[in-house]
């Protein structure tokens, strides 16, 4: 596929899956062995995904996610991203503040035989904790 056609999947994933809440379209661009390298962690598979964006939608019910650049080459797509929602359930182990949120974040997702295989973000979250009135230590 060509880095358009990769562009369009993420553009998917963002307005379909993130914002509308359709976790379904995540078993048409994610492939089974799909990695999302989490700091600390690792997200596996659409079903791992969809239990990851379950829980940041529960953690923040009126999420917004609003792609603010993207660049593609080859079979990686690059994109920053900002985030906004308000704080209504825990997040980060941070209980609920009932605060507006807004996270900055730029994700790289490696595609393979038109599906995302790969993806890695980078998060402000120094910038959320503040946010929440929190410390890192407390999540």
């Amino acid at each position: 596929m060509s880095a358009k056609d990769n562009k369009a999947m993420v553009r998917r994933v963002v307005e379909e899956a993130i914002n509308k809440g359709n976790l379904s379209v995540l078993d048409e661009i994610m492939d089974d062995s799909y990695v999302y390298h989490v700091p600390g962690s690792e997200v596996r598979g659409p079903d791992g995904f969809k239990l990851y964006a379950t829980m940041m939608r529960a953690a923040l019910p009126d999420l917004k996610m609003t792609i603010d650049a993207m660049v593609g080459e080859g079979d990686l797509v690059a994109s920053r991203f900002t985030i906004q929602g308000t704080h209504h359930g825990e997040l980060m182990g941070v209980a609920p503040t009932g605060k507006k949120v807004t996270i900055t974040e730029a994700v790289f997702v490696r595609f393979e035989n038109g599906k995302e295989v790969e993806a890695w973000p980078y998060t402000d979250t120094l910038s959320i904790y503040q946010q929440l009135g929190a410390s890192p230590n407390s999540g």
